[in-house]
């Protein structure tokens, strides 16, 4: 074997093939490679400098000396022969994996790479490969809830002809306070994000009080109409509806989409609802506040401007949130609701089939203010 960097010898012919296979343009990078290492060796160039150059490792410039060194410029055609590839698995002990992974094992929440892996008898990346290949991803765990609501079908045609089919001569507010609020200090400031490391913050807070944040979402619009208080009770709520009631034409009907908390169903709330005719409250079903879009723009707030916010008092807290409610009616992208009645009936009783529950009746009247 040839192991010294002394120059390797290479006849006239050879010389001469290998300044082709270099200069050619459809020559293969890997073979125009092997013949510069050895043009280079037949110089003098040691396998350090060689090494360098051609920005490889020394290894490979000794191996191609070597095989150039033994079999001429044909050895630079072959390769090494590979090794053997794995046997796949049989389709059966895929289905047996997928089958596994949907029920969570006797003494746990859910598995493992390596206890599938045992109990199946194939290796770790073997799982994983087929885990990846259909999906499955045990690390994620999405919550839901089907309403139970016994008028859920006639509540939610209701709020859905609002969305779809607005009244005339009116406005469509989605309404719903986020509660409890907390004005968060750090106990120490944050370090800057920088590459290579996120962003920090400690993970124990000072807490500087609570606000309730009331919003009523113009659906058409986009624009929200804000106001915080320090408590969410029936008081609260119908200080903001005489809010709503100042902020928006006397001359229009104002529809509220609201949820079943019972502060909206409060004794002098339907007092003050019945001496101002122009508003009408919609209750969405229960446990569907996904149906309410104002609730998709807490979460945004919650995610923009509060989750990671720094306050030092509950009045810093309140400047943030009406900021950022100032900002966003500047720059007005209302949510488009899309979905109709019948498609998210035929989807919760696909649900409801899942769970083994009498399926919804088929909706009867769509879009009551057609």
């Amino acid at each position: 074997m040839w192991e010294s960097s002394a120059a390797l010898t290479v006849t006239p012919e050879d010389r001469r093939i290998l300044t082709g296979l270099v200069r050619a343009g459809k020559t293969e990078q890997r073979i125009a490679l092997r013949a510069r290492i050895v043009l280079g060796a037949s110089e003098g160039k040691s396998n350090n400098a060689l090494a360098r150059e051609l920005k490889t490792t020394r290894p490979t410039v000794l191996d191609w000396r070597n095989r150039f060194a033994e079999g001429g410029v044909k050895a630079l055609y072959e390769d090494r022969p590979r090794g053997q590839s794995f046997k796949p698995l049989a389709r059966s002990k895929e289905i047996e994996i997928v089958t596994k992974t949907q029920r969570p094992p006797e003494h746990a929440t859910q598995w493992s790479c390596r206890a599938m892996a045992a109990v199946c008898g194939v290796s770790k990346a073997s799982v994983q490969r087929i885990w990846d290949a259909h999906g499955l991803k045990l690390h994620l765990v999405k919550t839901f809830k089907l309403s139970n609501d016994p008028r859920f079908i006639a509540k939610l045609e209701d709020v859905v002809g609002l969305y779809m089919n607005p009244p005339e001569h009116a406005l469509v507010f989605c309404i719903d306070e986020k509660s409890q609020i907390p004005a968060l200090d750090r106990t120490q400031p944050g370090l800057p994000m920088k590459k290579g490391r996120a962003g920090t913050m400690t993970h124990d807070d000072k807490r500087n009080g609570t606000t309730a944040l009331f919003a009523a979402l113009d659906v058409l619009k986009g624009e929200v109409i804000g106001r915080c208080m320090p408590k969410h009770r029936h008081r609260e709520f119908r200080k903001f509806l005489q809010a709503i009631d100042r902020a928006t034409p006397r001359n229009l009907d104002i529809h509220g989409i609201a949820d079943n908390y019972a502060t909206h169903k409060h004794p002098n709330v339907k007092n003050w609802l019945a001496k101002h005719p122009r508003f009408h409250l919609h209750f969405i079903p229960t446990s569907s506040s996904w149906l309410n879009l104002v609730e998709r723009w807490f979460g945004k707030i919650t995610a923009d401007r509060i989750r990671r916010g720094v306050f030092t008092s509950v009045a810093d807290l309140e400047k943030a949130i009406h900021d950022y409610i100032e900002r966003h009616n500047a720059d007005l992208k209302p949510f488009v609701w899309t979905k109709s009645a019948s498609d998210i009936i035929l989807k919760v009783n696909r649900g409801r089939a899942s769970l083994n529950m009498s399926p919804l009746k088929q909706p009867g009247q769509l879009y009551p203010f057609a």
